[in-house]
């Protein structure tokens, strides 16, 4: 089954050089524009206008055409082709006195991906010596279509002229919303998995679940060749099915309407920038939304130098601390409340170098573990959910570097596992689309790793 919803209506109500569709939701397979449009240019011969797309602004050379036509009058089919136009043709329009309008239409295909060139296939039927007309055009760019300025290249397009622009999904009949990267169903719920940000829309009032994981916190970064840096925390976690983050009670259910909704997948916080007597903390991971659910970063690890020792990010989840060659432990991270627990402690070198191993970062599920003198700095675990309909585990938390202990594992949920100065390994990065933290290095030549990128899952009942 194919829905179409309408996003834009336009009626010009005096000439205009343009007409643009701006912030064009992401959620839907396809597009369609219909248009019936005159250009301002006086004469009634009937002779078509040429009338063109651009997509996000982009009037660069990125733009071919290959074109059909039917010549009414001499009765003969032509065709031509365009390449490296500024535009894509899309049809024609009639001239102001002529009487009527130019009916076109413009299908759009897999517009929100951005991998492939976007390709688009218009029709147009207008009356004078040429009759109908099929054109194919090409926007050489992957990325995904935001904006569409539809115009008459040199001319005005004229009052009363009308735009309008669909969204098109292709579904099952029990699908009743648009949107996200891929929508699978059980016979029980549809699901919407987003790995990347965009719109949810449902198709009338709707009860949804869901899972919102936020972007996992980078590393710390390591100063000294050695000194092991805090493990990054994993993504803040939201949920309203079998276990959400911090220990909290289940989040609650949300009751839509037939409107967009943001969706924002978060991304993954960076590792610290390591360099020679610097101690730079990992970049806290991004936040993800839902409508009105936010789920907050992972704090970013604790950097690590000769002299000093950062303490963990704060976030959702804490980053793991930092060491140093000075005495005691460097605290971690602070997690929050419904959404994840703290970073562990790093331990300092005190003259013994076995002694140095970091912190790892907190995960949606428990509190990282604590460095110590033949204790590795392992990530905390993260929460499992059956959202997507099997049980899958998010947000975990990064391990700690550690001097020659061996590999502090990162937390199940995607969190990356912790570097070892010798033998030098270098860390892991957080997995994507998990919130989990990066894994924490231990020497400038084996830097830290990155947070993994988080993820949104909504669910309804057929």
């Amino acid at each position: 089954m194919s829905t179409y919803t309408p996003i834009a209506t336009q009626t010009l109500g005096s000439a205009a050089a343009s007409v643009t569709f701006s912030s064009i939701p992401q959620g839907y397979t396809d597009l369609v524009v219909v248009c019936n449009v005159r250009t301002d240019q006086s004469g009634s011969s009937g002779t078509p206008q040429n009338f063109s797309i651009n997509y996000n602004s982009d009037t660069g050379s990125n733009y071919s055409t290959t074109t059909l036509y039917a010549n009414t009058t001499a009765g003969t089919a032509l065709s031509y082709r365009w390449s490296s136009q500024t535009e894509g043709r899309i049809g024609a329009s009639a001239q102001t006195s002529a009487g009527y309008f130019a009916q076109t239409n413009v299908n759009i295909q897999n517009y929100s991906n951005s991998t492939t060139y976007k390709t688009g296939i218009s029709r147009s039927g207008y009356q004078g010596q040429y009759g109908v007309e099929a054109d194919v055009h090409l926007w050489r760019n992957t990325n995904a279509i935001t904006s569409i300025i539809l115009s008459a290249p040199g001319l005005n397009l004229a009052a009363g002229s009308t735009f309008s622009l669909y969204g098109i999904q292709v579904g099952n009949a029990a699908q009743k919303a648009q949107g996200g990267n891929i929508v699978t169903s059980d016979g029980t719920y549809v699901y919407h998995t987003f790995t990347s940000s965009g719109s949810f829309i449902p198709n009338a009032a709707l009860t949804v679940d869901y899972l919102v994981v936020a972007g996992g916190g980078g590393a710390g970064s390591d100063g000294y060749n050695g000194y092991g840096a805090g493990g990054g925390g994993g993504g803040g976690m939201r949920s309203t099915v079998t276990a959400t983050g911090g220990g909290g009670s289940l989040e609650t259910a949300l009751s839509l309407t037939a409107q967009a909704y943001t969706v924002i997948v978060g991304a993954g916080g960076a590792a610290g920038v390591g360099g020679a007597n610097t101690a730079t903390n990992g970049t806290n991971g991004s936040n993800s939304v839902f409508s009105t659910i936010t789920s907050t970063g992972g704090g970013g690890g604790g950097g690590a130098n000769t002299n000093t020792a950062n303490v963990g990010s704060n976030g959702a989840t804490g980053g793991g601390g930092g060491t140093a060659n000075i005495a005691g432990t460097t605290a971690g991270g602070t997690g929050t409340a419904n959404q994840g627990f703290g970073g562990g402690a790093g331990r300092n070198r005190d003259g013994v170098s076995s002694y140095i191993n970091a912190g790892g970062g907190g995960g949606a599920g428990a509190v990282g573990t604590s460095g110590g003198n033949t204790q590795l700095g392992n990530g905390g675990a993260g929460v499992a959910t059956s959202i997507s309909g099997s049980s899958v585990t998010y947000a975990g938390g990064g391990g700690g570097g550690s001097f020659n202990l061996g590999l502090a594992s990162g937390g199940a949920g995607g969190g990356g596992t912790g570097g070892e100065a010798i033998p030098a390994t270098n860390p892991t990065a957080g997995s994507i689309n998990t919130g989990g933290g990066g894994g924490g290095g231990n020497q400038t030549a084996n830097p830290s790793a990155a947070g993994g990128s988080g993820i949104v899952i909504i669910r309804y009942a057929i």
